[in-house]
Protein backbone atom coordinates (compact mmCIF):
# COMPACT_ATOMS: atom_id res chain seq x y z
CA UNK A 1 0.00 0.00 0.00
CA UNK A 2 1.05 3.43 -0.61
CA UNK A 3 0.03 6.27 2.09
CA UNK A 4 0.37 9.57 2.08
CA UNK A 5 1.29 11.98 4.62
CA UNK A 6 1.60 15.54 4.54
CA UNK A 7 4.09 17.17 7.25
CA UNK A 8 7.00 19.89 7.08
CA UNK A 9 10.44 20.24 7.24
CA UNK A 10 11.26 19.47 10.64
CA UNK A 11 8.17 16.24 10.23
CA UNK A 12 5.56 18.12 11.93
CA UNK A 13 2.26 16.51 10.32
CA UNK A 14 0.80 19.27 8.53
CA UNK A 15 -2.34 20.31 6.98
CA UNK A 16 -2.34 19.31 3.03
CA UNK A 17 -2.42 23.56 2.53
CA UNK A 18 0.75 23.96 4.57
CA UNK A 19 3.07 21.08 4.39
CA UNK A 20 6.32 21.30 3.35
CA UNK A 21 6.41 17.56 1.81
CA UNK A 22 4.15 15.26 0.72
CA UNK A 23 5.45 12.00 1.61
CA UNK A 24 4.61 8.42 0.42
CA UNK A 25 4.59 5.47 2.68
CA UNK A 26 5.95 2.70 0.13
CA UNK A 27 4.98 -0.24 2.44
CA UNK A 28 6.39 -2.58 -0.52
CA UNK A 29 9.38 -1.11 -0.59
CA UNK A 30 9.58 -0.02 3.24
CA UNK A 31 10.95 3.27 2.33
CA UNK A 32 9.29 6.88 2.23
CA UNK A 33 8.91 8.77 -0.58
CA UNK A 34 9.77 12.43 -0.55
CA UNK A 35 7.87 15.25 -2.46
CA UNK A 36 8.52 19.03 -2.69
CA UNK A 37 4.85 20.07 -2.23
CA UNK A 38 4.23 22.31 -5.22
CA UNK A 39 0.70 22.59 -4.36
CA UNK A 40 1.56 24.41 -0.86
CA UNK A 41 -1.07 26.99 -0.20
CA UNK A 42 -3.59 25.10 -1.20
CA UNK A 43 -5.52 22.36 -0.19
CA UNK A 44 -6.97 21.19 -3.60
CA UNK A 45 -3.25 21.56 -5.12
CA UNK A 46 -1.61 19.31 -2.85
CA UNK A 47 -4.46 16.43 -2.94
CA UNK A 48 -4.28 16.65 -6.81
CA UNK A 49 -0.57 16.08 -5.99
CA UNK A 50 -0.95 13.08 -3.90
CA UNK A 51 -3.09 12.09 -6.33
CA UNK A 52 -1.02 12.17 -9.15
CA UNK A 53 1.46 9.79 -6.70
CA UNK A 54 -0.93 7.16 -6.88
CA UNK A 55 -1.62 7.06 -2.75
CA UNK A 56 -3.68 4.38 -2.23
CA UNK A 57 -4.15 5.82 1.25
CA UNK A 58 -3.62 9.46 3.15
CA UNK A 59 -2.95 10.15 6.71
CA UNK A 60 -5.36 12.96 7.46
CA UNK A 61 -5.90 14.60 11.65
CA UNK A 62 -8.76 17.35 11.52
CA UNK A 63 -8.86 20.20 9.74
CA UNK A 64 -6.22 18.44 7.48
CA UNK A 65 -8.52 18.73 4.81
CA UNK A 66 -11.52 20.85 2.97
CA UNK A 67 -14.21 20.15 0.84
CA UNK A 68 -12.84 20.77 -2.28
CA UNK A 69 -9.85 18.87 -1.36
CA UNK A 70 -12.49 16.01 0.21
CA UNK A 71 -14.25 15.83 -2.95
CA UNK A 72 -12.37 15.40 -5.42
CA UNK A 73 -10.33 12.52 -3.41
CA UNK A 74 -13.21 10.29 -2.08
CA UNK A 75 -13.87 7.09 -4.21
CA UNK A 76 -10.06 7.15 -5.51
CA UNK A 77 -8.37 7.50 -1.94
CA UNK A 78 -8.83 6.01 1.29
CA UNK A 79 -8.51 7.62 4.43
CA UNK A 80 -6.28 6.74 7.75
CA UNK A 81 -7.43 9.09 10.74
CA UNK A 82 -4.82 9.75 13.14
CA UNK A 83 -3.69 11.95 16.17
CA UNK A 84 0.24 11.68 16.28
CA UNK A 85 1.89 14.99 15.99
CA UNK A 86 4.99 13.52 13.99
CA UNK A 87 5.81 11.19 11.02
CA UNK A 88 8.30 9.70 12.84
CA UNK A 89 5.01 8.40 15.44
CA UNK A 90 2.75 7.33 12.18
CA UNK A 91 5.88 5.12 11.07
CA UNK A 92 5.90 3.44 14.16
CA UNK A 93 3.03 2.63 14.61
CA UNK A 94 1.80 2.43 11.46
CA UNK A 95 0.34 -1.37 11.69
CA UNK A 96 -1.97 -0.34 14.21
CA UNK A 97 -2.77 2.87 12.76
CA UNK A 98 -3.84 1.00 9.25
CA UNK A 99 -6.44 -0.50 11.44
CA UNK A 100 -8.60 2.72 11.46
CA UNK A 101 -8.54 3.40 7.71
CA UNK A 102 -11.98 4.28 6.13
CA UNK A 103 -13.59 5.01 2.66
CA UNK A 104 -15.41 8.48 4.18
CA UNK A 105 -14.65 10.63 6.91
CA UNK A 106 -16.54 13.21 9.56
CA UNK A 107 -17.43 16.63 8.67
CA UNK A 108 -14.87 17.37 11.47
CA UNK A 109 -11.87 16.53 8.95
CA UNK A 110 -12.80 19.49 6.96
CA UNK A 111 -11.08 23.32 8.26
CA UNK A 112 -14.30 25.13 7.20
CA UNK A 113 -16.62 22.57 9.70
CA UNK A 114 -14.51 24.19 12.33
CA UNK A 115 -14.61 28.24 11.53
CA UNK A 116 -18.26 27.28 11.47
CA UNK A 117 -18.49 26.20 14.77
CA UNK A 118 -16.14 29.39 16.07
CA UNK A 119 -18.72 31.72 14.77
CA UNK A 120 -21.86 30.75 16.55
Amino acid sequence: MRIAVTYDNEHNLKPLDEADIVGIIDEENKVVEQYENEGKGSKEMTMGLILNLNADAIIVKERFLCPGSYGMSLGRIRYIPVNAQKLEEVLSKLEEIKKGITDELDEQYYAEYFEEENNE
